[in-house]
Parts: structure tokens; C-alpha cells; sequence
């Protein structure tokens, strides 16, 4: 996930409030995050770590998902789509108008 900073220090608050028995996750989400800056032409350097974390091979995809975005591996992206188009769609989306 990538966050603007005034939405990062939202989840950042959420996680960190969350009770001991999450501290791993709260660990993973937490222990790992870092600040990145833009070069002169807007990229974003993402760390080793984090690619690998992330199971970034090649090609990405970026997301916005309102006050984040997700950047995935593209195949893996691929895949996980294909598996939600193939499933039914969750409850809440049956009395949501489009």
C-alpha cells in the first residue's frame, strides 16, 4: 500500500491502537513502512526488501483505492482479478447501484 502522508499517519494510528494480541501484524504493517520520495519525473523508488515483500517481479500495477494506492506485480494481479471475476459477488454489492 502507498499512502499520502495524512492518510499514512490515519492507518499508522489504527494499527498502532490495535490490542497486543495483533502485534505481529502490527509489526508487519508498521516495521516495514517507509518514507519514499519522488524523483524530477515523479517515479518512486521502491526498496529491494519491499519489492520482494511485495512479490514484485517486473511489471506493476498501480491502484487507487480512494485515500491509498496498491501496487501489485502485474501477474499476480492478474491472477487474483481473474479469480474474483470467476466467484460471486460479496452481499454488500447487491443493493449497490452503480
Amino acid at each position: 500500500m502507498v499512502f499520502p502522508r495524512p492518510e499514512w499517519e490515519k492507518f499508522r494510528d489504527r494499527i498502532a491502537a490495535l490490542p497486543m494480541s495483533a502485534q505481529w501484524w502490527k509489526r508487519i504493517f508498521l516495521g516495514n513502512a517507509m518514507d519514499v520520495e519522488m524523483d524530477t519525473t515523479g517515479r518512486v523508488l521502491v526498496s529491494p526488501e519491499l519489492r520482494e515483500a511485495a512479490g514484485i517481479a517486473k511489471d506493476t500495477i498501480l491502484l487507487g483505492m480512494g485515500n491509498h494506492f496498491e501496487l501489485w506485480d502485474k501477474a499476480s494481479y492478474d491472477a487474483q482479478e481473474s479469480l474474483a471475476m470467476q466467484g460471486e459477488m460479496p452481499d454488500v454489492f447487491k443493493d449497490f447501484s452503480f
